[in-house]
């Protein structure tokens, strides 16, 4: 007899703990499904404003629809979250210039690249900063800024390593 008021004590206090079980995690569930629910400004959104706040002019960016046509000339590596130039890529942009004066008809096509870390949106505005950055240094070099373009990769992600992903590809074509 109390073989069977034992069996029936355990189903019910099972059940019990199931119930609370399933509480708890509704309640969780709910608290991020909310938390997810609200949409912060993009992180390129909070800066563009302080950014105007400070009474700097944001630069519109038009990116072209070119298709990359064979390697990239150079290919410059940043750091982590950067959108600064390292410190060597003077030289090899006064390379870019010379091929751009030696053929009169071609242009030079930027591409900028991102690794995992962080944001879609962060990710997505620091490959824009980048290419922004390494066309307003070619032009700084003496690239004619006609023929300076941007394109907007169809894959920003780079391939292999993050330090590899966290590049911008110039092409001249």
């Amino acid at each position: 007899m109390f073989d069977q008021e034992d069996g029936e004590l355990n189903v019910v206090i099972g059940v019990l703990f199931g119930v609370i079980a399933l509480v708890i995690a509704f309640v969780i569930g709910l608290g991020v499904y909310s938390l997810r629910g609200q949409n912060p400004a993009p992180a390129g959104a909070v800066q563009e404003a302080s950014v105007e706040a400070a009474g700097i002019a944001v630069v519109e960016v038009e990116f072209v629809e070119t298709a990359e046509v064979g390697e990239a000339l150079l290919k410059i590596y940043f750091d982590t979250g950067s959108s600064s130039l390292p410190a060597d890529t003077t030289v090899e942009l006064e390379r870019i210039v010379a091929e751009l004066g030696s053929r009169s008809e071609t242009v030079a096509l930027i591409s900028g690249f991102h690794d995992e870390s962080g944001s879609a949106e962060a990710n997505a505005a620091i490959a824009r900063d980048r290419a922004v950055a390494v066309g307003q240094a070619l032009v700084a070099a003496g690239a004619p800024a006609e023929r300076v373009q941007l394109r907007r990769p169809a894959v920003t992600l780079g391939d292999g390593d993050a330090a590899e992903a966290r590049r911008v590809e110039i092409r001249v074509q």
